[in-house]
């Protein structure tokens, strides 16, 4: 599924795991790291690799403070794509043409996986 992924998250530079770190920021914004670590469920030693290299890309900026204190922003790059990046999933669903019930059994069990972990 993650390499059906790649050709659209190709044109915004972004691999998988940053396309996800970023849906969780656009589904809300200026939230602490420990925040968005419960929301992507990336332990703190993957999310923080993934939020510096979104980073360096301009999508998103880390407020001053502490480190296990600081808060994630989008950026005006990041928020003027949103539409777009957002669009995705639903690009993916069209191009699989699976029925909508396999596709939310589909995201039911994969949840149940990566909670049991």
């Amino acid at each position: 599924m993650i390499r059906q992924y790649q050709p659209l998250l190709k044109e915004f530079d972004l691999t998988y795991p940053q396309f996800v770190v970023l849906l969780s920021l656009y589904d809300q914004d200026n939230i602490l790291l420990k925040e968005l670590s419960k929301k992507t469920l990336f332990d703190s030693g993957t999310l923080t690799p993934l939020v510096q290299k979104l980073e360096a890309k301009a999508f998103l900026n880390r407020a001053a403070g502490d480190e296990r204190m600081k808060k994630v922003v989008l950026t005006d790059k990041a928020l003027a794509l949103k539409e777009r990046v957002v669009g995705l999933p639903n690009q993916m669903r069209c191009s699989m043409r699976m029925k909508d019930e396999d596709l939310n059994m589909l995201r039911q069990i994969s949840k149940n996986l990566l909670e049991d972990l």
